[in-house]
């Protein structure tokens, strides 16, 4: 008979907790007072935690990925690679766009994109560039992603 698994039972118990309750679960567990008084946060976190101790992190592929994703939403890079999409068209690839009745052309490089003999890491940027607007720049130049089974 296998015994049942604490860790639901934590979880639903914060639910009922108030917040100074939740504040001294947050010192129990951190080691250090909590950093505000949102609920919100403190469940959230707590939760997160609870599991993260039980069943343990994301590996340490899945931490390099967030921290390249972290960069790349953020402007910056620290990091010396950048994650390779497969959605990406093979090296030298030009896809091209029209856009309120101006063709656009961009090239698929091995580290990014050019587009009009500028540099960019994402097509995203390319397409907020050429619209003012966010979009996903997959979708803006008509990629998709592929199909599981389909490779």
């Amino acid at each position: 008979m296998t015994k049942p698994d604490p860790i639901p039972a934590r979880l639903a118990a914060l639910k009922s907790m108030s917040v100074p309750q939740l504040k001294s679960e947050w010192q129990t567990i951190f080691a250090t007072t909590a950093p505000n008084n949102s609920r919100t946060f403190l469940e959230s976190r707590l939760a997160y935690r609870i599991q993260e101790l039980t069943y343990g992190g994301p590996d340490r592929e899945t931490r390099r990925m967030l921290d390249l994703l972290a960069d790349e939403v953020g402007g910056t890079l620290t990091r010396k690679s950048q994650i390779a999409d497969p959605r990406n068209p093979v090296v030298g690839t030009r896809l091209i766009r029209e856009w309120n009745g101006v063709e656009h052309t961009i090239t698929v490089l091995r580290d990014g994109f050019e587009w009009q003999g500028r540099p960019y890491k994402s097509l995203s940027a390319i397409a907020r560039a050429i619209t003012g607007t966010r979009w996903n720049g997959y979708r803006f130049f008509g990629l998709r992603e592929r199909k599981r089974g389909n490779d």
